[in-house]
C-alpha cells in the first residue's frame, strides 16, 4: 500500500451559528487543507500518480472557497461552516474528481490554526 500527500491553503471567512462564542461573530483563517490518496499498484515511472495531478484537483476544489464567505455557499446554508464539515466538503469534492483514477482517496485535514486540525475520511 502507498500513501501520497498534497497540502494547500486557502482563506475564507465564515461564522459558526449557534456557537454560543467568539466564533459565532464573523472572522476568518488562512486555512491549511492536508489531503492523503492510497493505492495498490504503481504505473508506468514507478508512481501512484503525478503529483501534480493531485495538486491540480485539489486547487480546483479549494478555488471554490477561497477568499469567500463559507456561510454563503450552498453546502454550508445547509449544515454549519465548521472545520469538520469544510473537510466533508473537500473530501466530497475530491472524490467525485478521482473516481476513474487508480487512486483512492483516504483522508482530508482542514487546519484552521497551527495547532487544531479537523479530519475525515469515511
Amino acid at each position: 500500500m502507498f500513501t501520497l500527500y498534497i497540502t494547500d491553503t486557502f482563506s475564507a471567512a465564515h461564522r459558526i451559528e449557534e456557537y454560543h462564542g467568539k466564533c459565532e461573530e464573523l472572522h476568518g483563517h488562512n486555512f491549511k487543507v492536508e489531503v492523503l490518496f492510497e493505492g495498490d499498484k504503481l504505473g508506468p515511472g514507478g508512481m501512484l500518480i503525478n503529483f501534480k495531478v493531485l495538486k491540480n484537483l485539489l486547487k480546483d476544489i479549494l478555488s471554490s472557497l477561497d477568499h469567500k464567505y463559507l456561510n454563503e455557499i450552498e453546502f454550508f446554508k445547509k449544515r454549519a461552516c465548521s472545520s469538520e464539515y469544510i473537510a466533508v466538503y473537500i473530501y466530497n469534492g475530491l472524490k467525485k474528481l478521482i473516481d476513474n483514477l487508480n487512486i483512492r482517496l483516504h483522508e482530508v485535514r482542514v487546519w484552521e490554526s497551527e495547532s487544531a486540525y479537523a479530519s475525515y475520511r469515511e
